[in-house]
């Protein structure tokens, strides 16, 4: 189903809509005017960004309507079309007749995108590749005349005043097609576009003819027992409810009479375009268009759709209580560890089983728009900076939980689905909170969607006490033992603030108690996201190095392999890349062989040391299969050899590519397809192959894999570089996540679910003491105990306030035999 208009939820990177400009003197003076009022076919609505980037659909279109009594014959008739100063049209012939009340959809040229949607069957094509911002159109009849004229945005004709300007995805459409007041300004509105053709069911406006009156539809028969509307593309009439929330274009309505299914939701959404003259607590009668909206217009197609009233004649019939909120956990359960069992691919096809009692996405579908409401909630992830806050019910809940009373995401079957999106839509920011907060009482709201979530509009700002979330601290690092972090920074770059920095080197000094090395992931460049070709990051870590000196701590020297501009992925300009800092004062030597070159890759070769063979690197720090097709547009692993008091230690800092793509968890596709996911096994085998390089030439190797690898300690990425193949043997690493109790296994929180992205593994050697020199003695390490001590320090996912949307972990290495 095509996209419609402009979601009524705030978006996250959606401009806001244009204002109608006002009409101002000058304009009125300089403004020639149509001859008269049409009262017939008007312009209904002009969009000029079709197939643009971002755009809704793929073609520019101007809808007409007939306002009059009676079918007009537009035979002979044409659309002219001006730039927005041009003098000369560009015409496009018409055709056919336009019923009384009815729309007529005339195409234009199409834009560049194939995959934005099309529009509806159009009653008339041309050719014009219309203006995205501003220009104007003039409906002629068959005599030549001027029957309609709208001008928009920068467009030096119009009518009264211009409508206001539109973009890639905004059209200017008429707010009534019952009214023509000869003033742009004031008739036509900025929104998202919401073609229209002749197969659209008519509208009567007064003295005209009155189409048959079907019998008024209830809300359960528009919502239906499906994710899409059986009456979608249909128009409505005399529905009724009771105004329970109000947005700034549009409200949602509920019915007071609800039907006995609990498969229907009793609430719709009523899209008025403009701000809607109905409060809570008025009684309704709507009549309009039924339509699925999809956020995200042809970017989001992997959105559910909501169900909606668009094109609304709003009665507003009396006063009554809006209905009891629906609490989840008492009134209603969610499913808790089932999105969609069934696996229909798309649940939206005609004939897929609709289930709210055993699949979460068909339960929040049957509650949509609906008053809900959470009692003594907990929040399972921070207050993002959208104004989200993920919460689950105060009881009831069965998931796994980390000690702050957040939820795992063990596995794919573990998706968590009790969680409840807050969203500050309706009510302004929602207070800061961190996980394991809790909201005492009841918060309620409505039921709405947006970026692959069910979200709760709350209607009143929730109170939030304090719970026991408190940053933590590595454990402290003994002498004899080699200390290696990992920490992804987020876009770490000289363009941030000062805050910034000293933050993340308070945790450097204070939480993970300066470790030895550190590999930094998300360093970008002298300039940041400025996209001038610089690629030398020493300004940025030299900052670092600089505030971990100020906070207490010790000097760090970095080590890192500039990359090409522009071809390591993350923010544009910013030339992210992996680093290594290595503290100067802890007896660790950083062998630098051959370094420098993006595209020159480190390979191992052997030596004798006496009676055994070494590996050692031809480039060090250096870069791992930098020319291999699974890194482009992504971050190249760094290696380093580094010396401690007499040991060869590899450090392998890897950041494989994101999960960008991805289907949601409550996405249309089911099960969600995880298409990042080939890129990073293919990037776990190059890094793998590396291991293995190193193993084969001595399988005593001491080898560290660290950093952000964008995938669960679980997933298959995992298991490659683990090598958990038959027959890999001594050669498996170690993934340090997978050896800590499941409540503890997490590094970052998505939408409440806490969840590992970044993993250290160590190779054979590094994990259990083989043997131990001489003779045991009290207090001597033995043969066959563990040699590391793993911790991820939970000092930012957890919380509001984080300085990184990571933790930073650390694993304590015992060297001595």
């Amino acid at each position: 189903m095509p996209t419609r208009h402009t979601s009524p939820r705030r978006r996250r990177a959606l401009a806001t809509l244009t204002a109608v400009p006002l009409v101002t003197a000058a304009l009125a003076v300089t403004a020639p005017s149509a001859t008269a009022v049409s009262t017939t076919v008007v312009i209904s609505e002009a969009y000029g960004g079709g197939g643009n980037s971002g755009a809704p659909f793929r073609s520019d279109f101007v809808e007409l309507a007939n306002r009059s009594g009676a079918a007009v014959d537009l035979s002979g008739w044409s659309l002219a079309y001006y730039s927005a100063s041009g003098t000369t049209a560009q015409t496009t012939p018409l055709s056919g007749s336009i019923a009384a009340g009815g729309r007529y959809l005339v195409k234009q040229a199409d834009g560049a995108s194939a995959t934005a949607p099309a529009l509806p069957t159009p009653d008339a094509t041309g050719t014009v590749p219309m203006s995205s911002s501003g220009a104007r159109v003039v409906l002629r009849d068959a005599s030549g005349g001027e029957v309609d004229l709208l001008g928009w945005g920068s467009a030096t004709t119009f009518e009264g005043a211009p409508a206001g300007a539109t973009s890639n995805t905004t059209s200017v459409a008429r707010r009534d097609i019952c009214s023509d007041t000869d003033n742009n300004a004031g008739d036509f509105v900025v929104g998202a576009p919401t073609p229209q053709s002749s197969t659209t069911p008519v509208t009567t406006c007064e003295g005209g003819e009155e189409p048959p009156v079907d019998e008024p539809e209830t809300i359960a028969q528009i919502q239906g027992a499906a994710h899409l509307s059986p009456l979608d593309g249909q128009r409505v009439n005399g529905v009724e409810g009771v105004v329970t929330a109000v947005s700034r274009n549009g409200f949602w309505m509920q019915s007071t009479t609800p039907d006995d299914d609990p498969a229907t939701s009793e609430a719709i959404l009523v899209y008025t375009r403009t701000a809607p003259t109905a409060t809570v607590g008025d009684t309704v009668s709507v009549d309009g268009a039924v339509d699925e909206f999809r956020p995200g217009g042809s970017s989001g197609w992997d959105n559910l759709t909501t169900t909606q009233v668009v094109g609304p004649r709003v009665t507003v019939t009396g006063t009554a209580p809006v209905p009891a909120p629906v609490v989840l956990g008492e009134d209603r359960t969610a499913p808790q560890q089932s999105v969609d069992a069934a696996d229909p691919k798309n649940v939206e096809y005609d004939g897929a089983e609709f289930r709210p009692e055993r699949d979460a996405i068909d339960f929040y579908e049957s509650l949509e728009g609906m008053r809900l409401g959470v009692r003594d909630a907990t929040a399972v992830g921070p207050t993002n900076s959208f104004g989200e806050l993920p919460v689950v019910p105060g009881n009831g809940v069965q998931a796994t939980r980390t000690a702050w009373d957040g939820v795992v995401y063990s596995g794919y079957d573990r998706p968590n689905t009790m969680r409840v999106i807050l969203d500050d839509y309706l009510t302004g920011a929602l207070p800061a909170a961190d996980q394991g907060d809790t909201l005492p009482g009841l918060v309620t709201g409505v039921l709405d969607y947006d970026f692959g979530n069910f979200k709760l509009h709350v209607q009143e700002q929730p109170t939030v006490v304090d719970g026991p979330a408190q940053r933590e601290v590595a454990p402290v690092q003994r002498d004899r033992e080699l200390s290696v972090a990992s920490f992804n920074v987020e876009n770490l770059a000289p363009t941030n603030p000062q805050e910034k920095f000293d933050r993340l080197a308070g945790q450097i000094v204070t939480s993970l108690r300066s470790p030895d090395v550190i590999a930094v992931e998300e360093v970008q460049d002298d300039n940041g996201a400025v996209d001038d070709g610089t690629v030398d990051s020493t300004a940025t870590t030299d900052k670092l190095a600089a505030a971990i000196l100020a906070q207490g701590g010790p000097q760090y020297t970095a080590h890192w392999v500039n990359p090409k501009d522009k071809a390591d992925g993350g923010q544009p300009g910013g030339n992210i890349r992996n680093v290594l800092l290595v503290r100067a004062d802890r007896d660790v030597d950083v062998i630098t062989r051959d370094a420098g070159d993006p595209e020159h890759e480190a390979l191992v070769e052997t030596r004798r040391k006496g009676k055994r063979t070494e590996p050692y690197l031809t480039t060090s720090p250096g870069r791992v299969d930098p020319t291999n097709p699974a890194f482009e547009s992504s971050r190249k692993p760094l290696v380093t050899e580094l010396r401690y008091r007499g040991e060869s230690v590899f450090v392998i800092a890897v950041h494989l590519s994101s999960k960008g793509g991805d289907d949601p968890l409550f996405g249309r596709w089911q099960q969600p397809v995880r298409s990042s996911e080939d890129d990073r096994h293919a990037q776990a085998r190059a890094v793998r192959s590396f291991v293995d390089d190193l193993l084969e030439a001595d399988s005593q190797a001491k080898v560290v894999v660290a950093g952000d690898v964008n995938d669960f300690e679980f997933s298959t990425t995992a298991d490659i570089l683990v090598d958990t193949l038959e027959g890999s043997g001594s050669t498996a690493l170690t993934d340090l996540p997978r050896t800590l109790p499941a409540g503890e296994r997490w590094t970052y929180v998505f939408d409440g679910n806490s969840q590992v992205l970044d993993h250290i593994l160590l190779s054979p050697s590094l994990v259990t003491r083989e043997k131990v020199n001489g003779p045991w003695r009290p207090g001597k390490p033995k043969a066959g105990e563990p040699v590391f001590r793993y911790d991820i320090v939970h000092t930012n996912a957890a919380f509001s306030d984080q300085d990184s949307d990571h933790d930073p972990q650390v694993v304590h290495l015992d060297l001595k035999k």
